[in-house]
This record gives C-alpha cells, structure tokens and sequence, in this order.
C-alpha cells in the first residue's frame, strides 16, 4: 500500500499545481488509505483538504514544507541567510497540528527574510505531535 507524503497543492506559489479537489479524487481511486499534502511554507489549503479527504474516505495527514533557517531565524545577513533548508512537517494528532500552525506563523512573523523561515530552537519548542521527513534534494 502506498501513500503519498509529501505532495504540493496551487496554494505552493510557483511549485504547485494540483488542485486539492483532483488530487484526493485521484488517490482515492488509486486505492490509496491515506494522503498528505505539505504545501511550501504555508497551511492556506489545510481545512479544504482535511474536508475533502474525509468526504473521500481517505485518512488526511495535514503538513507543511517548512523552510529552515541555516542559522537564527532573526539572523538576515546577506549572503549568508539567503537560503534555507527544506524539512517536511507532519501533524500525527491534534498537538501536531496547533504546533505546525505555531511554527508556520512564526516562520512569517518573525523569520521572514525571502521566504517564512523556523530555526532548530522554533522547531525543538514546537515539536511535540510531529512526524520529520528529509524534503527534497534541498532537505
């Protein structure tokens, strides 16, 4: 049995381009259980697709491709915070998904610096209720 983790719905700006409607449709007849979609640095499609999902009968897994600041997340020097690694965040439970929405917000409120950015403290803080994965080839 296969299922999906680490999917890009069009709420990714410029990496995503399913839809969340079509892409729970198309796993639901391919049999699958299960289906995540960790969108980059955001949780805008969350509640459409854990709706969707259920309607579907698929278990939703609810993430995010977060963005992970090389140092500090206050820290934005140019040159040397320009890029960020990637880390996949899964929600396993309810604790899991308040903190993903923790790590997410602060990413924009106070990471920002190209994209929203979390740091090693961030994520040790809130990291209770979630599942790690290595990303892409940006991991």
């Amino acid at each position: 049995m296969f299922v999906h983790l680490h999917n890009h719905s069009e709420y990714s700006l410029l990496d995503g381009a399913a839809r969340i409607k079509e892409m729970v449709e198309k796993a639901s007849r391919l049999g699958m259980p299960a289906l995540a979609v960790t969108d980059h640095g955001v949780m805008y499609g969350a509640i459409e697709f854990y709706k969707a999902a259920q309607k579907a009968g698929l278990k939703p897994i609810v993430g995010c491709e977060v963005y992970v600041s090389p140092r500090r997340r206050f820290d934005k020097e140019h040159g040397k915070d320009d890029f960020q690694y990637h880390l996949v965040l899964l929600a396993k439970n309810r604790e899991g998904y308040r903190n993903l929405m923790k790590l997410v917000t602060a990413g924009y409120l106070e990471g920002f610096y190209y994209k929203p950015r979390i740091d090693k403290e961030l994520l040790a803080e809130h990291s209770e209720g979630l599942f790690a994965l290595s990303a892409c080839l940006a991991g």
